[in-house]
């Protein structure tokens, strides 16, 4: 039998939390399609819970995150700033290395006890 770790990473600021792995993916999502609707649409989500969530993010952070732009002639848009995809890029760090740690950790319940 082989033992797995589980575990899940957020970040919080002042209690609340700032970012997670869905809060992530949902950024990730805007940065490559440029757009809050579309991006909740791709992860199967409502335009109100990615909203809110983003909201939360942008309120919880030092700086601003997104930047939503709305309608004109153009349509609407939301673009993910330096800041933002500075924290992507430490979130999915330390993600991973909290990951390799615990693949490491395992190991030592995973091997016959020896005397």
């Amino acid at each position: 039998m082989d033992y797995k770790i589980k575990s899940r990473i957020w970040i919080e600021a002042d209690g609340k939390v700032l970012l997670g792995e869905g809060r992530v993916d949902l950024l990730k999502a805007i940065e490559k399609t440029g757009s809050l609707s579309k991006a909740a649409k791709a992860l199967k989500m409502s335009y109100k819970k990615a909203w809110i969530l983003i909201d939360a993010v942008n309120k919880s952070a030092k700086e601003p995150v997104v930047i939503c732009s709305v309608g004109g002639i153009n349509g609407g848009g939301a673009e993910v700033t330096p800041y933002g995809r500075s924290l992507i890029g430490a979130f999915d760090k330390i993600n991973k290395n909290c990951w390799n740690y615990l693949d490491t950790q395992v190991i030592k319940i995973n091997e016959p006890h020896r005397n």
